[in-house]
């Protein structure tokens, strides 16, 4: 049972119907460029997705939108999700450019010209590389606010996308319905490379209260310098077949087996990670790589959770909402969230997590265009 919870990964293909799809074949697309991941969404209209086989492997996802809302009045068709390694963003450049998407911007001129072509960009890296754009594709990065990216996007996906928001607790996400006109206030915390909490009262409305630097990229340092992983999804797929409590110090290991009953604390629970390397005399290489990186993982994941509600205590939130690609739907990320928040808050609060967890910036780029018509950056 543990196993196959560890294994499974919340699904990612969604489809939304549309009751009006556009037939035409306006698009656009949005990067977020972070520290550790490139990630894109552009749109097409439902019958010219193009997408082909070859292109599956770098998609994430499609979406289809419905136009429904006032709030975003020309958003229809379906929206499509990729991403790269920052570190390789020469193949995040030649992805876009083999799929013509960076004529997929906007003009400063009624006239189309290339020399005037801009795209949506936010994170850090939109500064970074905005030359390496301009002379690869030939456009410009109209940079976007972090913040108001990450924002926007969450409360469309929240207010939009359905089923969106989940629980996950015993290896079972449970969908949970968003009653609209009681959303704000809420905690939304967005693990990508370090972590930012922010305390989201409206469109437009809100504040970071608080972060941490040991986020995705703490995962991913240590995980490579450790295990010699190439990848982030390689260091996760061996925390599936790792075995924690051969490297971590449990409490029973304290109380010779035995609970700590007095302040609630179960002999299995993580008394100090990484604690059994201090008495036993072996070296790096006498450790397995899987139980290192799931001891990685939960020591990561529990100082998070724990560190999410104590802010949302502070403010008064009864919901947090995780997203970033930190969790890209891993089992067992989620679950020790789930369970740091329902310990500390002594189950007063409740872990929730999104399906499209890693782009919420991305897509608040993407509502950023004038010509959707829409009113989402916060300013």
């Amino acid at each position: 049972m543990e196993g196959e919870m560890q294994r499974r990964s919340v699904e990612r293909d969604s489809e939304i119907i549309s009751p009006k799809v556009s037939s035409g074949k306006e698009s656009h697309l949005a990067v977020d460029i972070g520290g550790s991941l490139i990630k894109l969404v552009y749109s097409s209209s439902s019958n010219n997705s193009g997408v082909d086989d070859k292109d599956k492997m770098s998609l994430k996802e499609s979406l289809g939108v419905t136009d429904g809302s006032s709030n975003y009045p020309v958003l229809c068709g379906r929206l499509h999700f990729a991403k790269f390694e920052t570190s390789k963003i020469n193949d995040c450049l030649e992805f876009i450019s083999s799929k013509q998407l960076h004529h997929c911007g906007s003009w400063h001129h009624e006239a189309p010209n290339h020399d005037n072509i801009i795209i949506k960009a936010t994170g850090g890296g939109a500064y970074k590389f905005a030359d390496l754009f301009k002379e690869k594709l030939g456009v410009s990065l109209d940079k976007v606010d972090e913040m108001d990216c990450l924002v926007a996007g969450a409360n469309f996906l929240l207010k939009v996308v359905h089923p969106e928001a989940f629980t996950y607790i015993d290896g079972r996400e449970e969908y949970v319905q968003i009653d609209h006109n009681d959303l704000y206030p809420y905690l939304l915390v967005n693990i990508g490379s370090g972590v930012s909490m922010i305390k989201v009262d409206g469109d437009g409305k809100f504040e970071r209260v608080s972060g941490t630097s040991v986020g995705g990229g703490t995962f991913w340092g240590l995980g490579r310098l450790l295990t010699n992983c190439k990848s982030f999804d390689e260091l996760l797929e061996l925390s599936y077949k790792g075995n924690n409590r051969v490297i971590d110090m449990l409490v029973g290991d304290i109380f010779g087996g035995m609970d700590y009953s007095k302040i609630g604390l179960s002999s299995t629970a993580i008394a100090s990670s990484f604690g059994k390397a201090i008495s036993e005399n072996k070296k790096l290489e006498d450790y397995r790589p899987e139980d290192i990186s799931r001891s990685l993982l939960r020591m990561i994941s529990n100082n998070i959770g724990q560190i999410s509600y104590l802010n949302a205590l502070r403010f008064g939130l009864k919901r947090i909402f995780f997203g970033g690609f930190f969790i890209r739907g891993h089992a067992l990320t989620m679950d020790t969230i789930a369970v740091a928040v329902h310990f500390w808050s002594k189950g007063e609060a409740k872990a929730m997590f999104l399906r499209h967890d890693g782009f919420l910036g991305t897509l608040g780029a993407f509502l950023n265009y004038e010509s959707h018509g829409l009113d989402m950056t916060g300013h």
